[in-house]
């Protein structure tokens, strides 16, 4: 039997399917935990050699040591704190996020913001600064983490749905803008994730509806799911390293849904 694979030029072999990022330095904001700790590992996995940036020292070192990458302590919050990080970047994966919800008569305008320069601010700030790089190796990739809340609302999280939406449009600039570069850019949206962020949300939802924690997964969190489990983020790093891959050049200015069928129905 042949694998059905057509040989490349000169008699070789096509390259495998899996990104090979010998060679590459990525750079993953939140990058201690939750999603952003599975990009880290999955990057450094394909051969990357990761700067892990997050808020807290421990978890930042933690994972930095884990897999022989490079842990920067940074509040995201601050835009001078960009400044600080490495411009020598081929992968950039813009994940770090928080929440907070209320209704928008009762959401704190400071919270708002803070929302805003953290999930917008912080990655056009590191844009600005690495593209350039990129533009002269001729070759880069941002993931910009994103959400199903990227492409639809919800109510009591104007200041999550927004950031993602600008995230959005941002990623999309981006992909314009690198194109002639050989630079792609997408987000990935994924529904509900098993992180902290989405465990603490479970934990007070279900303190509020009296039931247990899996019933505010199926009934709460997942209403509009069609598959009832929440995403484990190791999936989500398989599809930021995917579109580092070779077979994803033409892959930009997309937004790849990851929500068990929510968006669809």
């Amino acid at each position: 039997m042949t694998s059905g694979l057509t040989p490349a030029p000169g008699g070789t072999a096509p390259a495998p399917a899996g990104a090979d990022l010998t060679g590459r330095a990525a750079l993953v904001t939140g990058g201690g935990s939750g999603i952003g700790r599975a990009c880290a590992v999955a990057l450094a996995e394909a051969g990357a050699l990761v700067h892990v940036v997050d808020v807290d020292p421990r978890a930042a070192a933690t994972v930095a040591e884990s897999i022989g990458g490079r842990a920067h302590v940074v509040d995201l919050a601050h835009p001078d704190a960009v400044a600080v990080l490495p411009t020598a970047v081929d992968v950039l994966v813009n994940n770090a996020g928080l929440q907070h919800v209320a209704a928008i008569e009762e959401f704190p305008p400071e919270r708002f913001e803070l929302m805003q320069r953290v999930m917008v601010g912080a990655p056009f700030l590191l844009l600005r600064r690495i593209l350039p790089y990129m533009y002269g190796r001729g070759w880069g990739r941002v993931v910009n983490i994103s959400s199903a809340h990227g492409l639809r609302a919800s109510a009591f999280k104007s200041g999550y749905v927004t950031a993602k939406h600008a995230l959005e449009g941002l990623s999309k600039v981006t992909a314009l803008e690198g194109a002639p570069h050989g630079v792609t850019s997408n987000c990935v949206n994924p529904g509900y994730v098993r992180t902290p962020l989405v465990e603490r949300q479970i934990e007070a939802q279900a303190l509020a509806h009296g039931i247990p924690a899996e019933r505010v997964i199926t009934e709460v969190l997942l209403r509009g799911s069609a598959i009832k489990r929440l995403i484990e983020p190791e999936e989500v790093a398989a599809v930021a390293v995917w579109l580092c891959g070779p077979h994803t050049g033409h892959v930009t200015g997309s937004s790849l849904p990851m929500d068990g069928g929510w968006t669809a129905a």
